[in-house]
Order: C-alpha cells, then structure tokens, then sequence
C-alpha cells in the first residue's frame, strides 16, 4: 500500500484531544492529514504541529468507492475533530 494523495489542515482539538492508535489520546495544536492509499482506503492521522511522527485516528479509517471523495471526507474529519473554542 502507497499514499497516493493526501490533504493537510491544522486543527485545534477539544479539551478531549483525539484518540490515537498508537499513543493514546493527543492535544494540543495538531496537525491533521487525510491519506488516500492507493487500494481505495483513506486513513486519519495527526501529529503534534510541527512534529515529525504521525499518529493513526482511532477509528479513523474508510474505504472510498470513489477516490475524488478525500477531499469531503477531509472536510467532515476537520469539522469533527477541530474544536479550538473547546
């Protein structure tokens, strides 16, 4: 599996920060990147801004049937997880 496309947004969780896979919950200012491998499946990931490690979203992963849906599914991951006003 290859990441083919990608899109990146910084973000401002909640005072719950974002669950991840590998260490648990984030916070702080984050870095969001929405992966589209090239078997179809789109997977979530953070990492503290300006950091180099990326975190996989707990329950942060999808198959597109349509690969020109990343950028919606982006969005709605934005929307979701970006809280700065808590």
């Amino acid at each position: 599996m290859s990441v083919v496309d990608s899109r990146t947004t910084d973000i401002t969780p909640g005072p719950g920060g974002v669950m991840t896979v590998e260490v648990g919950v984030v916070t702080g200012p984050l870095t969001l990147r929405t992966e589209l491998a090239d078997t179809g499946d789109a997977t979530l990931r953070v990492q503290y801004k300006d950091a180099d490690e990326w975190y996989a979203v707990q329950g942060g992963s999808a198959h597109l049937a349509n690969k020109a849906d990343l950028d919606a599914v982006h969005v709605v991951a934005v929307g979701l997880l970006n809280r700065p006003d808590g």
